[in-house]
């Protein structure tokens, strides 16, 4: 089992999995004398066994293995076993070291993110403030220039009741390769802005021009959590209602987005320039 690393302060507890990816491997309110989990806790050894991924320096699938970008075609090789895609990049698959740690912060570094024709380093920067975890992540371009991107993977329990709420304005449909087919208004099934259930069978897509703010209400725990971020799109995952948890994943652009006219979220950077992306996770009793 990986070395873990403890954050904590008067209202949470979470630990940090830095050679698992940088990773979150649990988040804890304390409330009612007791340790609630805000996230799923560390189920395994496995990249996705965690509580929250780090994904740089891009989110989610590159259709076909390849993208073309300013007259030039680049190659991407699938990097997860099962996967016929390039996902989530190498961030999450990579050690971090820690070079800076105290009660509750710590700062994480990848020296040499290497993926199909990226170059990059990183700085993960996670605090703790009056419960809430931040997490901020800044992305240095070493290599040639190219369209960045990223965000962040949450994974959090999944009951009977719980109810998801948060507005956006699209959804992408999605094909049998989990790849977008089709943008369609936010409307309907899609809907989330008054709080729903998620469905019983799979949901895997990609939402745009969401508010920044997404509340996760969980009666069994007896907490409510928010998640925020200014990242553009939010990707809602679980596999079925039988699944234990789901995820909520602030990012910058959408599923594919390299291969879509104006790559739509991405960051082109040139050899030194760096990408910022940011994320707080929260919580609140329910009868606060």
């Amino acid at each position: 089992m990986a070395a873990l690393l403890e954050l904590e302060d008067d209202r949470s507890k979470v630990a940090l999995a830095p050679e698992l990816g940088g990773a979150v491997a649990g988040m804890w309110a304390k409330t009612g004398g007791q340790a609630v989990p805000v996230l799923r806790s560390l189920a395994g050894a496995a990249s996705f066994d965690l509580a929250s991924n780090v994904l740089v320096p891009f989110s989610n699938r590159i259709g076909g293995g390849a993208f073309t970008f300013e007259g030039r075609t680049y190659d991407v090789a699938p990097n997860l076993e099962g996967e016929a895609c390039p996902i989530h990049g190498d961030g999450f698959q990579r050690g971090w070291q820690v070079v800076q740690t105290s009660a509750a912060h710590a700062v994480l570094v990848l020296d040499k993110g290497d993926i199909g024709p990226w170059r990059y380093s990183a700085r993960l920067d996670y605090r703790l403030s009056h419960g809430a975890l931040s997490a901020s992540l800044a992305v240095t371009n070493t290599g040639e220039r190219l369209p960045f991107g990223g965000g962040f993977h949450p994974w959090l329990p999944r009951y009977q009741d719980t109810r998801l709420a948060f507005e956006a304005k699209t959804v992408w449909l999605q094909d049998v390769r989990y790849l977008p087919t089709e943008e369609v208004p936010a409307a309907g099934d899609w809907d989330y802005a008054q709080g729903r259930a998620l469905p019983e069978g799979l949901i895997n897509n990609a939402f745009c021009a969401w508010s920044g703010s997404a509340c996760v209400e969980q009666p069994a725990l007896g907490i409510d959590v928010a998640i925020t971020s200014p990242l553009d799109t939010a990707i809602v995952y679980s596999p079925s209602s039988a699944a234990d948890f789901f995820c909520f994943e602030p990012v910058s652009h959408p599923v594919d987005a390299h291969n879509m006219p104006e790559l739509p979220g991405l960051t082109v950077l040139e050899r030194g320039a760096c990408l910022s992306l940011v994320m707080e996770i929260n919580w609140a009793g329910r009868d606060a």
